[in-house]
């Protein structure tokens, strides 16, 4: 039986780095969070501690257990206060340049024995791993925005990844009550590789005038029972995100099947990303 995981660094202070941190403390597991960003440590500390409340106010934990929950959660200044981790998860922008610096950079710093995961929806982990002088010991801990709610984890194994390092990162999903799914290291993963096309799709159908978004969206939630369509879904994600994965898969596979629609790369240049930026391919009420 693998040992648990008591101390866990998370490297990237976002909406994912945080909701890890969340699922985490309130499994018991020790936290240091970090962020490059001033400030991004407090923002994601106040979205746990909002998170857990909403927890309390469902009866799924006591006041004191979010109190004890919040105490688990330390803010890291820097990669090196993580050293004494046993695992870092890393959940920075999805750029493979950015990921790699950082895996280099936490590989001179924590011990051999640590484990190196990676949050990214499409990039290869065996890429990632070779910025590393422990390629074993990387491996890919895709978790699903919101992590809280969602119970899947894409564990995905690298050309190197051992079989120990996969029972560790099976067993932590578990303990915080996610489903773990192991996958192979090839672009998008599963999740990514089947759900960015159609997403994809549905962007070339609005483009072409097939449809109008909110029909395109309703054809999917009404005939296919999603529970959101899929171009809603995107704009959830954040188009910027699902243009990146886009470029992965078609780069990846060099398949023009996975060619980025033309209306998703105009979107994203002109700064409509979707919910975070107030418009997407639908329009929102950001003072709420």
């Amino acid at each position: 039986m693998a040992a648990p995981i008591e101390r866990l660094g998370i490297v990237g202070a976002g909406t994912m780095g945080a909701g890890i941190a969340q699922v985490a403390v309130q499994a018991g597991v020790a936290v240091w969070l970090t962020d490059a960003q001033p400030g991004a440590v407090e923002r994601a500390s106040e979205r746990v501690g909002e998170g857990l409340q909403r927890v309390v106010a469902r009866g799924g934990l006591s006041a004191e257990q979010r109190a004890a929950a919040l105490a688990r959660l330390h803010h890291a200044p820097d990669l090196r206060a993580l050293a004494d981790c046993e695992l870092v998860v890393e959940a920075v922008s999805e750029r493979e340049a950015l990921k790699r610096e950082v895996f280099r950079e936490l590989d001179g710093i924590v011990p051999p024995s640590t484990i190196l995961a990676s949050n990214t929806s499409s990039i290869s982990i065996t890429r990632l791993a070779a910025a590393t002088r422990r390629p074993d010991r990387v491996v890919g801990m895709h978790f699903f925005n919101p992590v809280p709610v969602m119970r899947l984890v894409e564990v995905v194994r690298g050309m190197d990844t051992s079989e120990a390092t996969l029972e560790r990162v099976r067993a932590l999903a578990v303990a915080l009550g996610k489903t773990p799914i192991e996958v192979r290291d090839y672009p998008g993963f599963v999740s990514n590789r089947l759900l960015m096309p159609m997403i994809n799709e549905a962007a070339y159908a609005l483009m072409e005038g097939v449809a109008s978004a909110e029909a395109i969206d309703q054809v999917m939630t009404l005939g296919a029972n999603h529970p959101m369509g899929p171009l809603a879904l995107a704009d959830l994600i954040g188009l910027d995100v699902c243009l990146d994965i886009m470029r992965v898969l078609h780069t990846g596979f060099g398949d023009d099947k996975y060619r980025p629609c033309p209306l998703l790369v105009n979107l994203v240049a002109a700064g409509r990303l979707g919910r975070k930026s107030g418009e997407g391919f639908f329009k929102y009420d950001t003072a709420r």
